[in-house]
């Protein structure tokens, strides 16, 4: 078994380590968290797979823009998941039945085998050929637009997940600060007049006013 071999199967155990924890964990942060790490193990096979723009679109895509947008709203939005609310042995059967069939579509898989199609086109490309530097001259010439109504897209979708945090709080105690700038000195001090109040005589002991002289 050579070292390629070994790193296949050390990124698969992992990842499907994690595709598991992604979802069996109860806290969502953690499934967000294993689920970034289940992407990163898939880059790895892209990349021993020689799909160098496929795992580098799935690090900065996924990793960096949408997994981590994902994380922010799902700890803001502070979602707390009773574990009774699951319902996992009300879907059991359901899911027991698909993991069935995906298990089954698997094995029929590596039972046959995958077929060896040889491709004349890669044997004519020349040895400095660059599949990243072509599939880029195709985003940015013929898919120019695509790509803008993608990017378009996901800005939207990451101002809506920001706004779906923005909420209002009764209990902060923030100031804004144009009001502080704008305050002014009858503002913070009210004067009222009041009438001046003398202290009272001392009341007279009528024991000693009938003492006679």
């Amino acid at each position: 078994m050579d070292y390629q071999t070994g790193f296949f199967y050390l990124f698969s155990a992992v990842l499907l380590f994690a595709a598991y924890r992604v979802v069996t964990s109860s806290n969502p942060v953690h499934a967000v968290l294993y689920l970034m790490l289940s992407f990163s193990q898939a880059s790895a096979l892209w990349l021993l797979l020689k799909a160098e723009f496929l795992g580098l679109t799935l690090v900065l895509v996924y990793l960096g823009a949408v997994m981590v947008l994902f994380l922010f709203v799902v700890m803001m939005l502070d979602v707390r998941l009773d574990s009774d609310r699951w319902g996992f042995w009300q879907n059991f059967p359901l899911a027991a039945v698909l993991g069935g069939l995906v298990a089954l579509e698997i094995i029929a898989v590596f039972w046959a085998g995958f077929p060896k199609v040889a491709s004349p086109v890669a044997a004519a490309l020349p040895a400095d050929y660059s599949n990243t530097k072509e599939l880029g001259r195709l985003l940015y010439s013929e898919y120019l637009y695509p790509v803008e109504v993608a990017a378009i897209i996901l800005l939207v979708a990451m101002v809506a997940a920001i706004a779906l945090t923005l909420r209002q709080r009764k209990d902060s105690k923030a100031i804004d600060p144009g009001e502080q700038v704008r305050v002014r000195a009858a503002d913070r001090l009210v004067v009222m007049p009041m009438a001046a109040t003398q202290k009272a005589p001392p009341a007279a002991d009528p024991a000693e006013e009938e003492k006679p002289a």
